[in-house]
C-alpha cells in the first residue's frame, strides 16, 4: 500500500500525524450533466433545493451553487428570501455576460454582481447548460454583499 509507509519521508505534502491532516473538504465538486428540456432544469433544481436542506444548516450564511464553467471561471448563484437570483461572477468568467443576458433577457450590470428576477432561474440554467463542467455547494460566500449594500 503506497503511501501509508511513506509518511515520514519529510515532504510537506504529506502529514506525519492524523491531527495534522488536511480538513476533507464538506462538499465536493459534483460532474455537471447537460440539462437539455426546461423539464431537466426543475428536476435539478428540486434536487439541489433538497440537498441544500439536507447538507446546509438553517443558520449558516452565504449558502448557494458554484457552478465551475469548462472553459475558465466560476459563477456563485444564491436566491434570496425576496425571490431575487442572485449571481457573482468571478473575473475569469467575465466572457459568460453576453450568454447570461442572452439566455435571461436582463442588462448585463457594471459589476460582477447580476440581480435578476426569480422568473429567470430556469432560463439561465438551462442557457448555461452546456458551458458548466461541475457544481458544488457553498457556504460562507459573500455573493457581493458589500456591494448591493453600497448600491442600496
Amino acid at each position: 500500500m503506497q503511501g501509508a509507509a511513506e509518511s515520514s519521508n519529510g515532504s510537506n505534502d504529506v502529514p506525519d500525524t492524523a491531527d495534522q491532516a488536511p480538513a476533507r473538504p464538506r462538499f465536493r465538486p459534483r460532474p455537471w450533466e447537460h440539462l437539455a428540456t426546461p423539464y431537466d432544469v426543475e428536476v435539478w433544481i428540486d434536487e439541489h433545493n433538497r440537498s441544500m436542506q439536507d447538507n446546509i444548516g438553517v443558520n449558516e450564511t452565504g449558502v448557494g451553487i458554484c457552478f465551475t464553467l469548462a472553459e475558465g471561471g466560476e459563477i456563485y448563484m444564491q436566491t434570496s428570501a425576496d425571490g431575487a437570483v442572485i449571481l457573482d461572477v468571478t473575473s475569469d468568467a467575465a466572457w459568460i455576460a453576453p450568454l447570461i443576458s442572452a439566455a435571461t433577457g436582463c442588462e448585463t450590470p457594471a459589476s460582477s454582481l447580476w440581480i435578476l428576477p426569480d422568473d429567470k432561474l430556469i432560463q439561465l440554467i438551462f442557457g448555461l447548460s452546456s458551458l458548466v463542467a461541475s457544481t458544488l455547494l457553498v457556504v460562507g460566500h459573500d455573493f457581493g454583499l458589500r456591494r448591493r449594500s453600497a448600491l442600496r
